[in-house]
């Protein structure tokens, strides 16, 4: 099993080009985590201690806005989450819950705190890594953003071209 769960860890970008022996240090202190759709992983304001990586099911990301949950995305198999809170020592920014029965490996901030001290060159990478999948994120984030603003605003596009001899 732990076999095929360094496999998983490989796989994503999260954990790529990490070695062997370290993906079996995170593992070896990872907690095994099993949700039943409908259960949260965690919520929006709560104090953010690990990422988790999905091994089976799908979940949605959730922001709360007016008293609602509004979806952001759905994972799956794979997919990692929590890792802002990692990075940045901020509280999660939003809700994560299970849409089907889930299992996931939590990945503490202890057990990456630990490569830092045992191995800084595979501290580096996944730090570096998480980072770069922030960044993903973040520019998928800006780019519905733009696609938004031009539909609510197509005047102030049209005002850009003319000013920039933009073409479309």
């Amino acid at each position: 099993m732990t076999t095929t769960r360094i496999e998983l860890l490989r796989r994503m970008a999260a954990f790529g080009g990490m070695r062997e022996d370290a993906l079996e240090k995170i593992l070896h202190e990872s907690d095994d985590v099993e949700k039943s759709a409908g259960e949260e992983f965690f919520t929006e304001g709560d104090t953010g201690e690990s990422l988790f990586v999905l091994e089976a099911g799908k979940v949605n990301v959730l922001r709360q806005w007016e008293g609602k949950q509004v979806p952001l995305s759905t994972l799956g198999p794979g997919d990692c989450f929590g890792e802002m809170s990692l990075i940045d020592f901020q509280k999660r920014s939003a809700s994560v819950i299970a849409i089907t029965d889930c299992r996931a490996i939590e990945v503490s901030r202890k057990s990456i705190a630990g490569l830092c001290q045992d191995d800084l060159q595979q501290y580096t990478m996944i730090m570096m890594n998480l980072g770069r999948e922030v960044s993903r994120r973040l520019r998928k984030a800006d780019q519905r953003l733009f696609e938004l603003r031009r539909l609510l605003e197509p005047q102030a596009f049209v005002e850009l071209q003319k000013h920039h001899h933009i073409t479309s």
